[in-house]
C-alpha cells in the first residue's frame, strides 16, 4: 500500500488522473499535489484533499519545489489521429514537458511512474512510428529507461489499453471511442465507426487501470507493465453491442489494427483486470 507519501500526479484533473488521485487520497496519510494545464483536464474532476496547480509540466520544478516521493506522469497529449495536425502541441507536451518531469524526478530522487502508450507494441512493433503521438510516447519510454541506466533513476513504465469508465471524455476532438459511442447512443444517433472497423482493442475499465497504477507504484521496477483486459474486440463488435444503427467513416492515418497485449509483468505483481466492457455497455443500455 502506498502510504505516508508526498505524491505528484501530472494530468491529475483528467479522466484517468482524477481516479488515481481519488484512490491515493483514500489513504489519509498521503499528500497529493496535482499539476495540470487543463488541456483536457476539468475542474469538475477535482478531488477534495488534493492541491491543484494550473501549469505546464516544463515548469514542474518551479511550480512544485517540494521534494516528492513518487511522481505519476500522466499529463501528456494522448490522441493519435489529431496528432498529425497538432504536431507542435504534441512536441511541447510530450517531449519538452516530459523531459522536465524526468529531470525533476532525477534531481529529487523520486520514483517515476510513466504512463507509456500501447501503440508502441501494435502492428508487430510498427505502431511506434505510425503517428507523431505514438513516436513521442515510444521515445519517451526510451528516455526513462536510459535515465535509469545513466542516473540510477527509480522508475516503472505502464501501458494502458483503451481505458473507459466514469469521467471519460464523450465529445469533442479528444473523446474516447467508447465515450463517443455512449454520447451518440444517448442522443439516438447512429454510432460512427472508423473504417475498416476490424481494428481490435482491449477495452479496460479505469478502476482496473488505477489498481494497476497503485500496485506498480508500490512494487514495480522497470519497463513493460501492460495494464489491459484480456479480451479483445473489434471496434465494430463494440459498436454492435449498443444495438443501434451504425455509420462507417473513412479510414484515418495512424489508426493501428491490433493491440499486442502483454500484461505478464503486472500479473506477476498480483494485478488482473476485473471489469467486462460487455457488462459495462449492457449497463449503459439498461439505464437509457
Amino acid at each position: 500500500m502506498i502510504e505516508n507519501k508526498r505524491i505528484v500526479v501530472t494530468g491529475g484533473a483528467g479522466f484517468i488522473g482524477s481516479h488515481l488521485v481519488e484512490a491515493l487520497l483514500g489513504i489519509p496519510s498521503n499528500e497529493v499535489i496535482v499539476l495540470d494545464n487543463y488541456f483536457t483536464g476539468q475542474e469538475s474532476n477535482h478531488i477534495e484533499g488534493a492541491r491543484y496547480i494550473n501549469g505546464h509540466t516544463r515548469d514542474i520544478a518551479t511550480l512544485i519545489p517540494e521534494k516528492p516521493d513518487l511522481v505519476y506522469h500522466l499529463g501528456e497529449y494522448s490522441r493519435v489521429e489529431r496528432s498529425f495536425s497538432e504536431t507542435q502541441t504534441v512536441w511541447d507536451l510530450n517531449k519538452t514537458g516530459t523531459f522536465a518531469v524526468v529531470e525533476y524526478c532525477r534531481e529529487n530522487k523520486a520514483k517515476l511512474i510513466y504512463a507509456g502508450s500501447s501503440t508502441k507494441f501494435s502492428d508487430g512493433g510498427l505502431g511506434r512510428d505510425q503517428s507523431p503521438y505514438a513516436w513521442t510516447k515510444a521515445t519517451n519510454t526510451e528516455l526513462v529507461v536510459n535515465y535509469g541506466r545513466w542516473f540510477d533513476l527509480s522508475f516503472a513504465i505502464t501501458y494502458f489499453y483503451n481505458v473507459y469508465g466514469p469521467r471519460e471524455i464523450t465529445s469533442g476532438d479528444y473523446a474516447t471511442v467508447l465515450g463517443i459511442f455512449t454520447e451518440q447512443f444517448k442522443a439516438g444517433q447512429p454510432l460512427t465507426v472508423v473504417s475498416p472497423g476490424t481494428q481490435r482493442r482491449n477495452f479496460t475499465h479505469v478502476a482496473d487501470i488505477v489498481r494497476g497504477l497503485l500496485i506498480v507504484g508500490e512494487h514495480g521496477q522497470g519497463d513493460e507493465y501492460g495494464l489491459g483486459a484480456d479480451a479483445s474486440y473489434s471496434v465494430l463488435e463494440i459498436a454492435e453491442l449498443f444495438k443501434v444503427g451504425l455509420k462507417m467513416l473513412p479510414e484515418r492515418s495512424g489508426n493501428r489494427m491490433d493491440a499486442n497485449l502483454d500484461v505478464d509483468k503486472a500479473k506477476f505483481l498480483g494485478w488482473s483486470a476485473e471489469y467486462s466492457v460487455k457488462e459495462y455497455i449492457q449497463g449503459l443500455i439498461s439505464k437509457d
